[in-house]
């Protein structure tokens, strides 16, 4: 069996990590950010009809001024992001599990969203909500992560930013991309990992436990 390599940051990295280890793989996380809470102010609510929550860590870094926005009902991408804003004392009206747009297509046309998000997000693709992101917190990468537990191993990819950096870590190092196999949990992100390695697979749709579902089969048939 090929070891697993997680590179989200916490706390999601735990979570993967967990999750994969109950499907019985041997699993290592090399976070490359770290998460950090930006100031921010909370907008007229009267303006809005719901929240948008692409990811758990808006709440878990959201700070005090969540609590302005709870009278807002909550849409959420991710069965994580949905139970952190409800343990957060939010209403939720909808939980998606294949990413934003699959979300906003379920979603009533001309609503007017407040995202409430990272610093770096992908933009839906022709939403047809009127959507204003808000920016409540950041990732910074982390100064030189220790990548050698990479070698041979398969590894997740969660977004087209993680791609890129990991990508940029390894050549710099001179890392043997071609030892590794890559599972990637949208195109776009396979896209950004570039060529060059010993595969890149995608998951079959925008969510951690389909991510995992690759990374088993990939494990487990790469590794014999």
């Amino acid at each position: 069996m090929r070891r697993l390599i997680v590179l989200r940051p916490e706390p999601g990295a735990t979570q993967t990590v967990s999750n994969a280890r109950q499907r019985g793989l041997d699993v290592v996380a090399i976070p490359l950010f770290g998460i950090e809470p930006v100031a921010w102010e909370v907008p007229d609510i009267s303006h809005f009809d719901a929240l948008l929550l692409t990811s758990a860590n808006a709440v878990l870094y959201g700070g005090a001024n969540l609590e302005a926005l709870k009278s807002l009902p909550v849409y959420a991408v991710g069965a994580a992001t949905a139970e952190a804003a409800r343990e957060a004392g939010f209403d939720i009206a909808m939980a998606g599990d294949s990413g934003v747009d699959e979300l906003l297509s379920k979603i009533d046309r001309g609503m007017k969203l407040l995202h409430i998000c990272g610093e770096h997000r992908r933009t839906p693709a022709d939403p047809l909500q009127a959507i204003r992101p808000i920016t409540v917190y950041r990732s910074r990468e982390r100064l030189s992560p220790e990548i050698s537990a990479a070698e041979g191993a398969v590894v997740l990819v969660h977004s087209p930013r993680a791609a890129t950096v990991f990508r940029k870590m390894l050549d710099a190092a001179n890392f043997n991309c071609a030892s590794v196999a890559v599972a990637a949990i949208s195109p776009a992100a396979a896209d950004a990992a570039g060529s060059g390695w010993e595969s890149v697979d995608v998951a079959e749709c925008p969510s951690d436990d389909a991510l995992l579902a690759l990374a088993e089969r990939l494990c487990n048939k790469l590794g014999t």
